[in-house]
């Protein structure tokens, strides 16, 4: 019963509250980036919903008077790129056919490029701080910034570091000074 009120319940409350608040990030980036999620949705809206909704995108990219899109522009751009994509695309696949004209739809390639910036999940960023709890723990309090960046980096790079030839680097260390080629029997 001690673990159940003092660890279980606590878990599960935090995983709820977690889960709850990534739902509704991933409301805001329906309400705001929902319309050219597909190409069939944006072939779904008509001129008035998609006017209303590049207005909206422009709002959420304002920051002070600075846009990074025009929204009326946008809209005749999309407008245009409505009638161009006849098969089913996502917008990997829209963004790349953009590229290619990206001199006559700047605006709509910008919000494509913006829309597939945006993290999907925080699963990254959770697995460097889990790394780093490991890294740094309680007992390790004293370890130096540098050193803690470079065994982070190792620690989530480890793809990278399976294929690094590590007798190179040793003999590379080795080489550059005279004590350790004598220590090692190297001449």
């Amino acid at each position: 019963e001690s673990f159940r009120v003092k660890y279980y319940i606590r878990v599960v409350d935090q995983a709820i509250t977690s889960l709850t608040i990534r739902f509704e990030q991933y409301e805001g980036y329906e309400k705001i980036f929902g319309f050219f999620f597909t190409s069939d949705r944006l072939r779904s809206l008509d001129d008035k919903s998609l006017m209303a909704s590049c207005v909206n995108l422009e709002d959420a990219l304002k920051s002070g008077e600075h846009t990074d899109i025009d929204g009326v522009e946008l809209c005749c751009e999309l407008i245009f790129i409505q009638d161009l994509l006849h098969k089913s695309m996502g917008p990997l696949d829209i963004l790349n056919y953009l590229k290619k004209r990206s001199t006559i739809y700047p605006n709509a390639v910008i919000a494509y490029r913006i829309l597939l910036t945006i993290p999907v999940t925080v699963a990254s960023a959770e697995r460097t701080f889990s790394k780093l709890k490991l890294l740094k723990s309680y007992l390790r309090s004293t370890m130096t910034q540098e050193r803690l960046n470079g065994l982070a980096t190792i620690a989530l790079e480890n793809d990278v570091l399976e294929k690094i030839k590590y007798e190179d680097m040793i003999e590379d260390f080795i080489s550059r000074n005279t004590r350790r080629m004598l220590l090692f029997g190297r001449t």
